[in-house]
């Protein structure tokens, strides 16, 4: 599009900002909660929460506050919440197998809230991070994360995901080969109307440090997940792996971090058009919070503008720690 224009002062650009009403006119973007899926931490135990230091105002829950806390977001019209475990230490080991048992903590309380709320779609997160002693997303042999026997585990996890009533899994793992794999399992296994949320463009960020907090992989990690997780510095990468994804069978795709890469969410969407999503992580909703409570950042203000901008950037949703505080502001 070529913008066109009078020349002033036929054009005057201040007369369409004179009021809230000719703002409110001409705006080209616009937040609804229809826009958020809703990221929330589930830990064993019952009726308690955790709050999580490094991300102000979030805690970890036990699945029957989950159970609420779905309730109350399906309430103000977020339309999905997306699971991811804290697991005990004791529990986690080389070869994973925590994460396909088909009754661990992710699993009762998909069912749980699919109990309770059986509206709102309940996304889970596919990597093999929260129950591997190594704290990465694959089998680690030798010191080298490997592709696919990795692969085969994730699809059995995916598998027990669907079987829970996941309605939407979301690999985040990043190996070669995972969506077709998933793809193909579960329509093999009649799961064909589970959704899949690819993490296609997922950056080896330095955004991660309070979620890994968060999920208690922070100690874990040994050495860096550079070897599978994108270079920060890389564009047209992020063009290939989501094609891939795509011609994988991913129903939608995700941008991750967010707010360093709307120019990604940007080429994503113009260059597939398909369902583009961006995930507003640990770091970036911290860092705004922390300015927040020291007052150096009006909270809400910067909430809403930084949500506002991944719609401006082409996204058709947002996973963020800020959903149901924004959904509560839009409401009101």
């Amino acid at each position: 599009m070529q913008p066109l224009s009078a020349p002033y002062p036929a054009t005057r650009f201040r007369r369409l900002k004179r009021t809230p009403a000719l703002r409110a006119m001409v705006q080209e973007a616009t937040l609804t909660p229809a826009d958020f899926i809703w990221p929330v931490f589930v830990m064993e135990g019952a009726d308690a929460e955790d709050p999580i230091p490094s991300m102000p105002g979030v805690a970890r829950l036990t699945t029957d506050r989950i159970v609420k806390a779905a309730q109350e977001a399906h309430g103000l019209g977020i339309p999905a919440i997306c699971l991811f475990p804290y697991t005990e230490q004791a529990l986690k080991t080389e070869d994973c197998a925590m994460a396909w048992d088909a009754d661990n903590l992710v699993n009762r309380t998909i069912r749980a809230i699919k109990d309770a709320v059986p509206e709102i779609a309940v996304m889970t997160d596919i990597a093999l991070d929260p129950y591997n002693v190594n704290g990465h997303d694959g089998f680690v042999v030798d010191g080298e994360i490997i592709n696919d026997e990795s692969v085969e585990a994730l699809v059995k996890m995916a598998l027990a995901q669907a079987e829970a009533g996941a309605d939407i899994l979301g690999p985040s793992d990043m190996m070669d080969g995972r969506i077709g794999a998933i793809r193909q399992a579960l329509e093999a296994e009649g799961h064909r109307n589970v959704a899949i949320l690819s993490y296609a463009a997922k950056y080896a960020s330095a955004f991660y440090g309070p979620f890994r907090d968060a999920v208690g992989a922070s100690a874990r990690l040994v050495g860096d997940k550079k070897t599978y997780q994108m270079n920060p510095a890389n564009s047209d990468e992020a063009l290939r792996l989501i094609a891939r994804d795509l011609t994988e069978g991913a129903d939608m795709i995700m941008v991750k971090p967010g707010m360093p890469y709307l120019d990604i969410c940007r080429r994503a969407k113009e260059t597939f058009g398909a369902p583009t999503f961006a995930y507003q992580v640990s770091g970036e909703y911290a860092m705004l919070q922390a300015a927040s409570q020291n007052g150096w950042l009006d909270g809400d203000a910067v909430m809403f503008e930084s949500l506002t901008a991944f719609k401006r950037a082409g996204c058709d949703g947002i996973l963020t720690y800020f959903a149901v505080d924004a959904a509560r502001a839009l409401a009101s």
